[in-house]
């Protein structure tokens, strides 16, 4: 009998894992399947260049995963019953399908979070994802030179789109509003460089600004001030999926799994979580910040964990780190911050074209990986043990 691998998620981290296993295991043993709402494979990273009209080239899961033994399924999960390992998904005609898994990988992943601020749901848009990307560039397109735009948050979503709106669209008023100071987890070098493109592109900044309500024509801040917003685009971070929180898993106050060093849930076994709904530790035990970044590794943590434990193989112990934060300022400036193991900014930064030259190599070769998830190194399948059994508890401890 085969065994059963569900896959929740096609974003970055879910579809890495998804294509691992089936390069780490021998097709005949399992059957890997992998559920996901979208037909196509999002590069979540560009959707502030979609926002602003810019075409994305498709990329079918049909097409993606032919020949790999990995089956896509278009659905929405509704339901996860851990205890019983079953996974319930509604498909496009509202037809109810209950998945049995012997294995889980859940990567659900993220979307924007309006944080209960009054007016941001109905009145904000986002670009967490496709759907709410179009709905901005319809807005966009729609509107008349001089219009203002406000974008909420300065993280790097905030940057990026509003450098990416005022370059493509240099008719309208466009502002950012962070609640600190602009680019503060930056190099001195890094926020220099941001200032002065943002100098460059017209872009008004409101530092140490929080915004309190959203309306269909402004914000208002904490201070009292009306700022005029045709649109108000809200980046300031990310909720995950709340369906993990419904489940008897262990999960941390914000909903995320918790995981041990092979991202596998502390409370159920069976259950493996990456990228953003996982509450995985980096170093100095620090959790991993939700990114593509993050996702990616965490995916081939898991995978290559799956494989070791069904085939008897030697668990991975490679340390989770990060080398750099990489921001794009439009299509011809960009900001590569160099960032220590724990992701805290260095003095050194690699600026302008070249660095947005970088950051475009960065993104090629995130959906790269995506088709490629064992980076073209050859792997040879693995058949899985009738009795699946742990490898040594010591290195299990070590990962």
């Amino acid at each position: 009998m085969q065994h059963r691998i569900i896959v929740l998620g096609a974003g970055y981290a879910g579809a890495v894992a998804a294509g691992r296993l089936a390069r780490r295991l021998r097709r005949e043993d399992v059957a890997i399947t992998l559920v996901d709402a979208d037909p196509d494979f999002v590069e979540r990273v560009r959707m502030h260049q979609l926002a602003v009209g810019q075409e994305l080239r498709p990329r079918p899961f049909s097409e993606m995963f032919a020949g790999t033994g990995v089956e896509p399924v278009r659905a929405t999960v509704t339901a996860v019953d851990a205890d019983r390992g079953t996974v319930t998904v509604t498909d496009g005609t509202g037809g109810t399908r209950r998945l049995t898994y012997d294995t889980l990988v859940y990567a659900l992943g993220s979307g924007w979070d309006p944080q209960g601020v009054p007016g941001t749901a109905e009145h904000a848009h986002e670009i967490a994802g496709r759907p709410g990307a179009l709905r901005l560039r319809e807005r966009l397109a729609g509107l008349g030179a001089g219009e203002s735009v406000v974008v909420v948050g300065g993280g790097l979503t905030g940057v990026e789109a509003a450098t990416e709106i005022a370059e493509s669209r240099p008719d309208l008023d466009v502002s950012l509003a962070a609640r600190g100071e602009l680019g503060d987890w930056l190099s001195a070098k890094g926020r220099l460089h941001l200032r002065k493109v943002f100098g460059g592109l017209g872009i008004t900044v409101h530092e140490r600004t929080s915004v309190t309500a959203v309306g269909a024509d402004h914000v208002t801040t904490a201070d009292g001030r009306s700022l005029p917003a045709a649109v108000t685009l809200w980046t300031t971070g990310f909720a995950v999926h709340p369906i993990a929180g419904a489940t008897t898993l262990k999960t941390s106050g914000t909903g995320r799994i918790v995981v041990d060093g092979t991202m596998r849930s502390v409370s159920h076994p069976d259950v493996y979580a990456v990228g953003d709904a996982a509450m995985a530790a980096g170093p100095g035990g620090k959790p991993l910040r939700m990114s593509c970044a993050s996702g990616v590794p965490t995916a081939w943590q898991a995978a290559d964990s799956i494989a070791a434990r069904l085939t008897g193989g030697k668990l991975p112990n490679v340390p989770l780190r990060y080398f750099n934060q990489c921001v794009s300022l439009g299509r011809g400036e960009g900001l590569i911050q160099y960032v220590t193991a724990d992701d805290r900014a260095v003095g050194a930064a690699l600026t302008g074209r070249l660095a947005a030259r970088y950051k475009e190599l960065v993104c090629r070769a995130a959906v790269w990986g995506v088709a490629n998830p064992t980076l073209g190194i050859p792997t040879r399948a693995r058949g899985v043990l009738h009795e699946p059994t742990a490898p040594d508890p010591t290195a299990e401890a070590a990962a």
